[in-house]
């Protein structure tokens, strides 16, 4: 027996002859074998216990037979996915065949493209493909004007205009997520900036550094060399030579000096020491216990901030990495003045 003859579906072994024959909208049935069928799809063998009459509709002919050929061989070509890859997707959802659900989505994974994303989306939804459906939406956010301006985003309007509406819907809250996490990533890169500024603020006046240091402690530049966040010290250094001889501050004129403030104030608020050495730290605590619990609200805050933040960083980054970029954004914007009064 020629196996050529009694079946289309490249299997190279002689099988018996077909009992069955598919109906396809084509009208020419295709025989096949009712076991092979059942034993690679339970809707399958529901329908053939019930009805030996098997019907697909709805799909191209030579769809019908590349999953009739899976059904077979358990193997579907590249050429087969590239025609066929959506009616395949659907024909194995409907018919509960996992393997080649499996394989379209990945196929048409690496084939979506915004000519066909609004298809692709459509079908993954009804075929209850969330990972092809994600990656369907990533695109279409990502490249929506372009997408805006194809066949099938027209269509969808015209035809389904709620799944347009849970479209837009769902890109607008994708694009206010973003806004939250970059306002958070940048609130973070605040607070570690802070956090980095009070350790080296404690360490300039408590051992000194280069340039500024306490009263008691004698400082040497040829035996000092500079500390290991020396790029972090270096600016405040700068600053507190200035807070010291700067005349506007008294009026309260002067930018730099009101960021040292700042600094002095956060450093007060944080400090549990009972003999620390940085500058004015025990008289803004005491001017703060005088102060109306709101004001005492944001600062307490913002310190809980500072502190997390820092806790945070020390778990997940490497803390050479950590000083590294935390450096390399000082180094560029400078101390700020941060608006916290």
């Amino acid at each position: 027996m020629d196996a050529t003859k009694t079946n289309p579906f490249r299997v190279t072994r002689v099988l018996p002859e077909p009992d069955l024959y598919l109906h396809t909208s084509r009208g020419k049935p295709i025989p096949v074998h009712a076991t092979i069928l059942a034993s690679a799809s339970t809707v399958l063998e529901n329908i053939i216990m019930s009805n030996r009459t098997v019907k697909i509709h709805g799909v191209p002919y030579d769809a019908v037979t590349a999953f009739l050929s899976f059904l077979y061989t358990s193997r579907c070509t590249e050429e087969e996915m590239d025609k066929y890859g959506m009616h395949l997707l659907a024909l194995s959802h409907v018919y509960l065949v996992p393997q080649l659900k499996r394989r379209c989505i990945k196929g048409l994974s690496q084939r979506v493209n915004t000519e066909n994303v609004v298809d692709v989306l459509q079908l993954a939804k009804m075929c209850d493909a969330p990972d092809l459906y994600v990656k369907c939406f990533k695109l279409l956010t990502d490249n929506f004007k372009e997408v805006e301006n194809t066949e099938g985003w027209r269509f969808l309007q015209h035809h389904d205009p709620r799944l347009e509406l849970d479209i837009l819907r769902l890109m607008d809250e994708h694009e206010s997520r973003k806004k939250k996490c970059r306002k958070q990533r940048e609130e973070e890169g605040l607070y570690m900036q802070l956090s980095e500024a009070m350790d080296c603020l404690e360490h300039i006046c408590t051992k000194g550094c280069t340039d500024v240091g306490p009263y008691d402690v004698e400082l040497s530049k040829e035996k000092r060399k500079p500390c290991s966040k020396f790029d972090t010290c270096q600016p405040i250094q700068v600053l507190i030579r200035h807070f010291a001889t700067c005349k506007k501050r008294v009026n309260g004129g002067c930018v730099r000096c009101k960021g040292m403030w700042q600094l002095f104030r956060l450093h007060s608020f944080i400090c549990q020491q009972d003999s620390c050495k940085v500058p004015l730290c025990r008289q803004i605590q005491l001017k703060m216990q005088q102060e109306n619990k709101k004001v005492d609200a944001k600062w307490k805050l913002l310190a809980r901030k500072v502190a997390s933040v820092k806790a945070m960083s020390s778990l997940s980054v490497p803390k050479r990495k950590r000083n590294e970029e935390i450096r390399d954004t000082i180094i560029k914007s400078g101390i700020r003045n941060f608006k916290l009064i």
